[in-house]
């Protein structure tokens, strides 16, 4: 029997174990394994996701010597690797338009890559090269501050599950027909973009997440969508497009998900809700929506107003609900159709489900305690109302909590909590 102090513990690992440590240091650690021991040796370069950014080299204030030191590095580990890579993952501010980039996808397209996150910092634009489109297992891809331009022939990402657009420039039937020819997508995420129009038709979509200039958006074919979160940016051709509109963008976004479980809505979203004409009775419940979130409505808009009135009213399971004010504006106290309410919601309603609700940047409008009270009318099972008054209605925030208090409850456990930063 040898003398145990003098076993090696480190060589003597199982080859699982020993995989199972490398793939969760960092790229820079893994490669440093190879000191340990002969068993070590460039075991390191068996591993199949490679995450790479700006602490895999030693800092300097030379920008040229980070940038040459990365290159060399990541060169280094792709000449050096065997077996396949099935996630590749670049976030640096050094390398934009790096023709070593270019290089790197070329090998990997012919590794099974997988995944593919690149992440690239200010500066000039990264233009993708052809050989992306070759990647055909690829199942996510992940793309910041790029230029997507496919080539005609790209009869898109069969595999494809997860496709995320941050910054990046592309044309609207490039994107379109990319999201159309990916059969398995089930996220989609498109953020900072320009005066977008687009028909998303994804019959495996389960996640939208959009943030930038809507123009126009139809979800053409996703009958399996369950979670989506909008932001909506306003410019001035966006508003006088939105004023030409005719059609109902309630229905063509919303009117085909009847899957839906969350909906999160920021800043003009509920404007963009409204446009076109009025789609009277919904021909959709969302019984499976529970937590639904909208951020700047203007209740001094009759139509946003109508938005919310139409997704509350129609999501019967809701749980929670969360809604704010404008937070940059004053909204004055005027006079209003005190019969809105009782003609715009249906008297038998009732949020049986609905514990918590959330109301904040609240101004006290006529409208907004509209809402509050028949909310309260109509919650038998709430437990919270959150009020949240906005910083410049401090005079008015005793006669809101009087008002509020003196509102019929369906809940005898309903607790009005008055929030005051």
């Amino acid at each position: 029997m040898g003398d145990i102090g003098q076993m090696d513990f480190i060589s003597d690992l199982p080859q699982s174990i020993i995989e199972n440590i490398l793939t969760r240091l960092p790229i820079r650690d893994a490669v440093r394994t190879s000191i340990l021991s002969s068993r070590w040796r460039y075991r390191w370069a068996t591993i199949s996701h490679l995450v790479f950014d700006e602490n895999c080299v030693a800092l300097s204030n030379e920008r040229s010597l980070v940038k040459n030191s990365l290159v060399k590095f990541i060169t280094r580990a792709l000449f050096l690797h065997h077996g396949p890579i099935h996630k590749f993952q670049l976030s640096t501010t050094q390398l934009q338009c790096c023709p070593d980039i270019d290089q790197w996808i070329l090998f990997l397209s012919r590794n099974d890559i997988r995944e593919l996150v690149l992440e690239l910092g200010e500066g000039e634009w990264f233009r993708v090269p052809s050989c992306l489109f070759y990647c055909r297992k690829l199942t996510r891809l992940e793309l910041f501050r790029c230029e997507f331009d496919p080539p005609l022939a790209f009869k898109g990402f069969s595999c494809l599950k997860s496709l995320n657009f941050h910054r990046v420039l592309f044309a609207p039937e490039a994107i379109e027909s990319l999201i159309s020819s990916c059969p398995l997508l089930e996220n989609l995420s498109l953020s900072y973009f320009d005066s977008l129009d687009l028909n998303i038709c994804a019959p495996n979509l389960k996640y939208l997440c959009l943030e930038g200039e809507v123009k126009d958006i139809c979800l053409e074919n996703t009958p399996l969508l369950v979670s989506m979160s909008v932001a909506v940016y306003m410019t001035d051709d966006i508003a006088e497009h939105f004023e030409q509109s005719s059609s109902c963008n309630f229905i063509k976004f919303l009117g085909g998900v009847p899957l839906l479980e969350k909906l999160v809505g920021h800043i003009y979203f509920t404007k963009y809700l409204s446009v076109g004409n009025d789609p009277g009775r919904l021909p959709i419940t969302y019984s499976r929506l529970h937590t639904i979130e909208l951020y700047e409505v203007n209740f001094e808009d009759l139509k946003e107003i109508m938005v919310v009135i139409r997704l509350i009213t129609n999501s019967p399971n809701l749980k929670e609900l969360q809604i704010s004010g404008p937070s940059n504006s004053v909204t004055a106290i005027e006079a209003y159709d005190s019969d809105f309410w009782e003609m715009k919601c249906p008297s038998d309603c009732s949020f049986k489900q609905l514990k918590l609700v959330k109301m904040t940047d609240i101004s006290g409008v006529p409208h907004e305690m509209e809402l509050i009270k028949f909310l309260l009318k109509n919650s038998p099972v709430l437990e919270i109302m959150s009020i949240n008054p906005c910083a410049v209605v401090a005079d008015r925030k005793l006669t809101m909590l009087i008002e509020l208090l003196r509102f019929q409850r369906a809940s005898a456990q309903a607790e009005i909590v008055f929030v005051e930063e």
